[in-house]
């Protein structure tokens, strides 16, 4: 890849599922990948497979934040991938805590480490600000009160930003998957697998490879080539609601 030999794409919650296929796919493409999340041990492990550097990094947390920035030098792209799940729970009955986690986690954590590298994204010419999204930023659905409401505010912050960078070298990019299998409805459900599973019954789900072909993509078209966003699902899934799914 021409010209993109020596870039450096961060990408958080790159310990596994879509971060961890994304910085596997950068550093495939050229780019000197800094790969920040909780989970260093898996970290290390996904640099011995693509190079780069492992930070520990915390976004709910404005110091770890700070750190993290402070130890990253040039940036060229952020991939802001850090997001999840608590819960499957109606309005009525959503916890205080669940609701802040998410809200922390999905929203303020893209704010954090949006704001902490902005300047330098900027300053590269050719900068480049991926959130992740997802199918949950324009869509509703019983029980997802928390969650969609967390990922419209995603959706609100890039188009946001979009409209307050134009003019500078900025190119800003939602991805917004559908049902992807990866840790994700683990988490959500606690850890009980049967449900986690359940979610995935008698489709053929996203991958996390196939999330992070769409980030790559969208990062590798030429610098006045903005892609708004990408909306990427199964062929099984039309809405968060409508699946078809073959019988067992």
């Amino acid at each position: 890849m021409t010209g993109k030999r020596h870039k450096t794409a961060v990408v958080t919650g790159a310990s596994s599922g879509i971060g961890a296929a994304t910085a596997i796919r950068l550093a495939a493409e050229g780019f000197h990948v800094v790969l920040g999340a909780r989970r260093v041990d898996r970290l290390e492990d996904l640099v011995q497979r693509c190079g780069g550097q492992a930070l520990f990094l915390d976004v709910t947390d404005g110091e770890s934040v700070a750190r993290f920035a402070g130890a990253v030098e040039g940036v060229d792209v952020l991939v802001n991938n850090t997001g999840m799940a608590a819960g499957l729970t109606p309005v009525s009955e959503l916890s205080e805590d669940a609701a802040t986690t998410m809200w922390e986690t999905n929203v303020m954590g893209l704010l954090r480490v949006t704001q902490a590298l902005l300047g330098r994204i900027e300053a590269s010419g050719e900068g480049h600000v991926v959130n992740v999204g997802s199918t949950a930023g324009f869509e509703t659905y019983p029980g997802g009160g928390g969650y969609t409401a967390s990922k419209h505010a995603v959706r609100a912050i890039t188009q946001t930003l979009r409209k307050e960078l134009l003019g500078k070298p900025v190119r800003i990019t939602e991805i917004a998957p559908g049902l992807v299998e990866t840790e994700f409805s683990m988490v959500r459900f606690g850890g009980d697998r049967r449900r986690a599973d359940k979610v995935y019954e008698g489709i053929t789900p996203l991958t996390a490879e196939d999330v992070a072909d769409c980030i790559v993509w969208a990062v590798t078209r030429p610098p006045h080539v903005n892609v708004d966003e990408i909306v990427v699902r199964p062929l099984a899934q039309a809405t968060a609601t409508m699946v078809a799914r073959e019988e067992s």
